[in-house]
């Protein structure tokens, strides 16, 4: 069943136009809306969808961020997982199926839909230190007994998303330069990671050096490839690499919940055997039958999409968004067209003065993701309620491939109105004194979701300004603020060795030898802290 089921949505789809995809959306239960991103009029679920629930849909000007849903579906994509809710199939006969339809379309030896890049990378890691067999697939990620147990990742390449591969139980070996790591590469190395980038193409350590190296001791090379365009051929295989991930719900607008990994038969097959359906760690990456076709479809329309087209209008969105707020006083405008394959599109970016302009670029932001029409884009150049910014430029960014037909002109006129209200008037900022004197140790208590946390900070204050540094679980992290009559913000950051990067933003007011007020997590969202001024125990009578 599921080789003709797939060369029958080949077929589909190879044969039917936008507009008997909108006709026959009826009899699949769908409902047609105009909001769909460039070049793909469709249909999709009501826009008021998530407002029945309270929940205020965004006009996205960023791009592919997971935390505000990545990218929208093709019409193409909601259609074939339609369709595969209807029938039943048996889950590896289906992954058989699809991995050689992803191999035709390709290029790739084999291919595999994954619950996201993530889940991808993670399968991969299992297929390169258990290789299919169920013995070891069962103790993941106990990896005592078992012959090859390392990953090495050059330095570059560290980075959130490699919890991924240490999630399988492999010990990491980072290497910085290519004498490091041909020294890494012993007989325990199961993979070597790579995070695709600029990073890789030059420095200490670069693809050319990586491949033949790898090739010689026949140790795969996985590529983390989740923001690019879909190269076909395939840019990483075709100069080495042994596997590839992709997103699925980025720029090829697949579901959102899959991925891709493409690559070398045999290891594409044992990644397969360490994921979902079947038991074991991978049992909570499940990806279903609907996803799988989704993604099928998403890449065979990725075939037949007009790229050149798709860019066109992104770029006529740009040029009309900088008309409407260039002609504003002391506001400057200008275009930036990527040739990197991650994020691959067009960038605006909106500059001013605050001198000139009195309104930072954070606030900006803020005041589009608070207010309707709610819209989404970056800010920089001062966070908002910053007293102590190194520089008075500011602005806002907008990325076009995830915006959709009328949004330039929404985004235009919101950005207009706001930045003429604020041309000619000089940025305000509060010169308050502070209230009192905060030098020393404070004990901080910190209430998280679930569980609670003592911190220390470490405080200097000179006048309004403030450095020290703050005592986390595990690390210290310089920080810097700013007090203003009883209010202090205390700001620290951290890039973890893995490459997560962790800022804690703490907004309190000053009571006394107490110190109380919201803390900010940044993607970790939120909590409350309470500080109190450390008592320091000299001993009395009776000390030893």
């Amino acid at each position: 069943m599921p080789d003709s089921f797939i060369s029958t949505l080949g077929r589909y789809l190879d044969r039917v136009s936008r507009r008997d995809l909108l006709r026959g959306s009826t009899l699949l239960g769908l409902v047609p809306v105009s909001r769909t991103p460039a070049l793909a009029k469709g249909t999709q679920t009501p826009p008021n969808i998530y407002e029945s629930i309270g929940v205020r849909p965004v006009i996205n000007c960023r791009g592919t961020y997971t935390v505000i849903g990545g990218s929208l579906e093709l019409p193409e994509v909601t259609a074939a997982q339609q369709a595969a809710a209807q029938h039943y199939v048996q889950l590896d006969e289906l992954a058989d199926g699809v991995g050689q339809r992803l191999a035709e379309l390709t290029g790739a030896e084999w291919g595999m839909v994954s619950s996201g890049c993530a889940a991808g990378l993670a399968h991969a890691t299992a297929a390169c230190v258990a290789g299919g067999n169920p013995d070891l697939h069962v103790r993941i990620p106990n990896l005592s007994g078992f012959a090859k147990d390392e990953v090495v990742i050059p330095v570059h390449s560290r980075n959130e998303y490699d919890a991924a591969v240490r999630s399988i139980g492999v010990r990491i070996v980072e290497v910085a330069n290519e004498q490091e790591f041909q020294a890494a590469l012993g007989p325990r190395v199961a993979m070597i990671y790579v995070l695709a980038g600029p990073n890789a193409e030059s420095g200490p350590l670069t693809y050319d050096m990586i491949y033949p190296r790898a090739r010689e001791r026949n140790i795969p090379v996985l590529v983390d490839a989740a923001a690019e365009v879909l190269t076909i051929p395939n840019v990483h295989l075709r100069r080495g690499a042994t596997l590839v991930g992709y997103s699925g719900g980025k720029c090829i607008r697949g579901p959102q919940s899959a991925g891709l990994l493409l690559g070398r038969k045999d290891l594409v097959k044992a990644a397969w055997v360490h994921s979902a359906p079947h038991h074991g760690y991978g049992r909570t990456m499940k990806v279903g039958k609907e996803e799988a076709m989704g993604m099928l479809a998403a890449v065979q329309m990725w075939t037949k999409r007009d790229h050149q087209g798709e860019w066109n209008t992104w770029m006529s969105w740009m040029n009309h968004i900088a008309k409407e707020v260039g002609s504003i006083d002391g506001v400057t405008t200008s275009i930036s067209q990527t040739e990197e394959l991650s994020n691959h599109s067009p960038v605006l970016t909106i500059r001013w003065d605050t001198d000139k302009v009195g309104i930072s670029g954070a606030d900006v932001e803020h005041t589009l993701f608070t207010t309707e029409p709610r819209i989404t884009l970056s800010g920089f150049g001062g966070r908002r309620s910053s007293h102590t910014a190194a520089s008075n430029e500011t602005g806002v960014s907008i990325t076009a491939y995830m915006m959709c037909p009328g949004d330039e002109t929404v985004a235009a006129g919101r950005l207009r109105e706001i930045l003429s209200k604020a041309a000619g008037v000089k940025l305000a900022r509060d010169t308050a004194p502070p209230a009192t004197d905060i030098n020393g140790e404070w004990d901080v208590q910190i209430q998280f979701a679930a569980s609670r946390s003592t911190h220390v900070l470490y405080l200097r204050q000179n006048g309004s300004d403030i450095t020290g540094t703050h005592q986390g679980d595990f690390l210290a992290r310089d920080l810097m603020g700013s007090m203003h009559g009883n209010a202090v913000k205390l700001t620290s950051s951290i890039g973890e060795q893995h490459g997560a990067a962790l800022t804690y933003t703490f907004t309190g007011t000053v009571d006394g030898e107490t110190i109380a007020g919201e803390l900010s997590l940044g993607e970790y969202r939120s909590a409350t802290w309470t500080a109190a001024r450390h008592k320091y125990d000299f001993g009395g009578p009776g000390r030893s």
